[in-house]
């Protein structure tokens, strides 16, 4: 197993499969799920107090996913090592896919990697999520429905010093199968802001589950982006997920949306 370079035994997988058995046309997917480093990366330079906030992982991000899995019937890909070891939702070859600074702290151990060191990051943590993704995908495509694609973030109420008036975001690019009817859904909900491609735009081409898996497939799809201060404890994290699920039942069984199309024969 190529993980094996990085990962010594005993360590968190590369990639948690959350609600297996999960019926629904619909795949649910969590780039920035863990904080976790390898033991051989030494906290990348490190202390355990920075590793823990939004440059970190997304919080609240994965305790939302495995709460709203279950609740659309779907099963969720969630990663298993902090974005900052490599980001799972940016192309490998780009300069923020291991970043040397994150929101204005450096990380020491991602200075100066060889091209060796960040293909062993490739190998044991990015290409084991996205081929898990890519796996669920192919396994409807064989069962004969096209699914849905529903990526789960959080952001910081706060970046640069400026605050984030929005409690929540929807991003997408050129598809609004699921995301204009999600943000009319949301701004319909008493009392909340909703940005649209806000805090981050997905019109930048840097997020690359949902345009890799979704846009370059034709699937429907869209990201959730969820602010850190409502999603952290876990009534908001199951009230957002509960919000969520009511508001995304009626969007993805729209006529349509997940079609059927023609199961694949088996191999000879």
């Amino acid at each position: 197993m190529v993980s094996q370079f990085l990962l010594d035994p005993g360590e968190p997988p590369p990639v948690e499969i959350c609600n297996q058995a999960g019926a629904a046309p619909l795949l649910l997917t969590c780039d920035h799920a863990s904080r976790a480093i390898p033991r051989a990366l030494a906290k990348l330079g490190l202390a355990d107090a920075v590793i823990a906030r939004h440059i970190g992982w997304d919080i609240g991000a994965a305790a939302v996913t495995r709460r709203l899995a279950p609740l659309l019937d779907a099963p969720a890909v969630l990663a298993g090592y902090s974005r900052l070891v490599i980001d799972c939702n940016r192309p490998p070859e780009d300069a923020s896919s291991i970043p040397v600074a994150s929101d204005g702290v450096a990380i020491p151990g991602n200075t100066d990697l060889s091209p060796e060191a960040r293909h062993a990051r490739r190998l044991a943590l990015f290409e084991p999520f996205h081929a898990a993704i890519s796996g669920r995908l192919a396994a409807h495509r064989r069962a004969g429905t096209a699914p849905a694609l529903v990526s789960i973030h959080s952001f910081t109420p706060s970046m640069g010093g400026r605050a984030r008036p929005w409690h929540a975001g929807v991003l997408w690019d050129g598809d609004g199968r699921i995301a204009l009817p999600l943000l009319a859904a949301l701004r319909g909900e008493a009392g909340l802001v909703i940005g649209d491609n806000e805090p981050y735009s997905a019109r930048e081409p840097v997020g690359y589950t949902q345009r890799h898996h979704g846009l370059e497939a034709g699937l429907p799809h869209v990201a959730i982006e969820l602010r850190q201060d409502l999603v952290a404890e876990e009534a908001g994290a199951r009230g957002w997920a509960e919000r969520l699920a009511r508001l995304l039942r009626p969007i993805l069984a729209q006529e349509g949306l997940t079609v059927a199309i023609a199961p694949r024969a088996p191999h000879s």
